[in-house]
């Protein structure tokens, strides 16, 4: 079981030396990976409905500031050495696709083949139309096509694509990333994030907490994971070629132990039951889980953050070692 830790991308520890502070002292005490979150510029007023609170509310609020994710990975990935990192997720409609190829290539190469690169379609319109990004309405084919773009450009000698947003003949890539290839985790739980996950992704990335697609018990997430399976049968592929991962945006003693229609409800309580809960998942063969270990309680201070990661190094981490 690899665990990962979420980094800090909004809030007050996202000064440079915090930051370092973090992700470093997170590689010393095993961790096997970090997340790193994507959002560019929030509009103040959103009608939008964020899919992982039970009342559609962004947690960060909409005038946060937000460090931008692929800069923030190139720099902690400079100040560390065998973590890896996740994108969680990338929006890829956000970002034009070559550039995004680019990007994510050098940061694989520069780190020595650490990337992984969660991706999803977005649920912020208003964000979309602020930065200028590809229409909302076609974020799912736009992401499929760019990813595909991106997948042509890592691999090819002589990379080639014409497809409906973006085309490119007779040019160079290069370095290409050290991993081929990077690998794929698909965010989401929608019908469309199965079919995408399917079709070329190596991980499918839930999160527990989606009102339309509950994973956060153990029926409710054995029913999603034959929903997958339903997918992957439709799909043409073995679902044992696909990591299962699995996302969640709090940690351990935030919440009472609590229970969903008379079931225990899944990362909640404390340390011991969240090494339970880690357990259950392993036995439906998820091989990765990452937890939000800072903005909380005493966590939203550097120090209080270095302590709540050392709690969890000894309550949870170091019964998976």
């Amino acid at each position: 079981m690899q665990i990962g830790f979420n980094l800090p991308t909004t809030g007050p520890l996202i000064e440079p030396d915090s930051l370092g502070q973090i992700v470093t002292e997170g590689e010393v005490l095993g961790f096997g990976y970090v997340t790193i979150s994507d959002h560019i510029m929030v509009p103040r007023n959103l009608q939008s409905k964020y899919p992982y609170s039970g009342t559609g509310e962004f947690p960060a609020g909409a005038s946060a500031a937000w460090l931008e994710q692929l800069t923030t990975t190139a720099y902690v990935a400079a100040l560390t050495k065998k973590i890896r990192f996740v994108l969680s997720v990338l929006v890829v409609p956000h970002r034009p696709a070559v550039l995004t190829a680019k990007v994510l290539s050098t940061i694989d190469y520069l780190s020595k083949g650490r990337l992984t690169v969660g991706i999803g379609v977005g649920w912020c319109r208003e964000e979309f139309e602020a930065i200028g990004a590809a229409p909302f309405d076609d974020r799912g084919a736009v992401t499929d096509e760019w990813m595909a773009a991106c997948r042509e450009l890592w691999s090819a000698e002589t990379p080639k694509f014409d497809g409906k947003y973006v085309g490119f003949d007779d040019v160079v890539f290069a370095p290409k990333p050290v991993q081929q290839p990077i690998p794929i985790w698909v965010g989401g739980e929608s019908a469309p994030a199965l079919r995408r996950t399917v079709r070329y992704a190596h991980g499918w990335y839930p999160v527990g907490t989606n009102a339309q697609h509950p994973m956060n018990t153990a029926s409710t997430f054995r029913h999603g994971l034959d929903r997958f399976h339903g997918f992957c049968e439709r799909g043409g592929r073995d679902p044992k070629e696909i990591t299962l991962a699995y996302r969640v945006l709090t940690g351990p003693g935030v919440r009472p132990r609590g229970s969903i229609e008379g079931e225990v409800e899944l990362f909640t309580g404390g340390d011991s039951d969240w090494v339970g809960d880690i357990r259950r998942l392993q036995d439906f063969g998820v091989t990765s889980v990452d937890v939000r270990l800072f903005g909380y309680g005493e966590a939203q201070t550097l120090q209080g953050t270095i302590d709540t990661m050392h709690r969890f190094r000894d309550g949870v981490l170091s019964k998976f070692a």
